[in-house]
């Protein structure tokens, strides 16, 4: 099923996991997959390598999501190290697997790498090609409330969206944010420009104070003076920063769905447990 369609009938939910390394067994995944699928997802994202590396996993994972018969499963597809020949025989890939939904990307680039090196520089003419070429997939795109940390300003990251939405994206994901009045600020800002794609709530529960400063970091979200202040006060304790950070997540996400959010995409870290005790305190499941 084409995931928009999902959207389009109810706030969704979804989770991200990424691949094990290719000398890695492939069980832990599934094991968590399966306690994932309990939680009734509406689907599961899968992520690969830098570069394109990893790509045989991610196949096989996204597979294994689809052909379980209980979610969806979303690729992640990117930009970085793809020809349009490339492009090609991954859609033939994904749809032999029964794969219908896709997150078009750019693509993060590795120390000392400043191109994609593949035919498409953005995740507009990717998604612009894929279109092109077939209608079987339904494609997401992703944005960032904050903005991305290559844009100039939060406008010309719009102005990115917009193209996004002009090339056939379906609806956006939201990078991590841990500000829900930033996360509303964006949204208002992109509505008057003229975005008008579904915008999922990208949520990375907060469990660990140098995890909050390596992720924030690497993705550009901002740390919110709230945040700060369970830094502050809970930061020397792992185990009590952890509860305090529980139960900012859960507040977030519900703060998240009252305002709007076409749904929350959380980012699990392949870790079930943590994530299964947001979505049942938050009540969504």
């Amino acid at each position: 099923m084409k995931i928009i369609d999902r959207i389009l009938k109810k706030q969704t939910l979804s989770f991200e996991v990424f691949p094990p390394k290719s000398d890695k067994p492939l069980e832990p995944l599934m094991s968590t997959l399966e306690r994932l699928y309990a939680l009734s997802p509406d689907f599961i994202s899968c992520t690969y390598g830098a570069m394109g590396s990893n790509k045989g996993r991610n196949l096989e994972v996204v597979t294994a999501i689809q052909e379980s018969g209980e979610c969806d499963a979303l690729s992640h597809y990117t930009c970085v190290g793809n020809c349009r020949l490339d492009v090609e025989d991954a859609l033939a890939d994904y749809s032999n697997a029964g794969v219908e939904n896709l997150l078009a990307l750019r693509g993060d680039f590795p120390a000392g790498v400043v191109g994609t090196d593949g035919d498409f520089s953005h995740a507009d003419g990717l998604i612009s090609f894929i279109r092109s070429k077939t209608d079987r997939f339904c494609i997401a795109a992703a944005c960032y409330p904050e903005k991305h940390l290559l844009a100039d300003s939060l406008d010309a990251d719009i102005d990115a969206l917009l193209l996004k939405q002009e090339a056939g994206a379906s609806y956006f994901i939201s990078q991590l944010c841990y500000s829900v009045e930033n996360y509303l600020r964006f949204v208002d800002k992109a509505r008057k420009r003229g975005v008008t794609l579904p915008i999922i709530a990208g949520v990375l529960p907060l469990l660990k104070k140098d995890g909050l400063v390596r992720m924030t970091l690497s993705n550009g979200c901002s740390i919110p003076a709230e945040v700060a202040a369970l830094v502050g006060r809970y930061g020397e304790s792992e185990e009590s920063f952890r509860a305090a950070g529980h139960e900012f997540t859960v507040s977030l996400v519900r703060r998240f769905l009252a305002e709007g959010a076409a749904g929350i995409h959380l980012y699990t870290l392949n870790r079930y447990e943590d994530v299964a005790d947001v979505v049942l305190d938050a009540g969504i499941r």
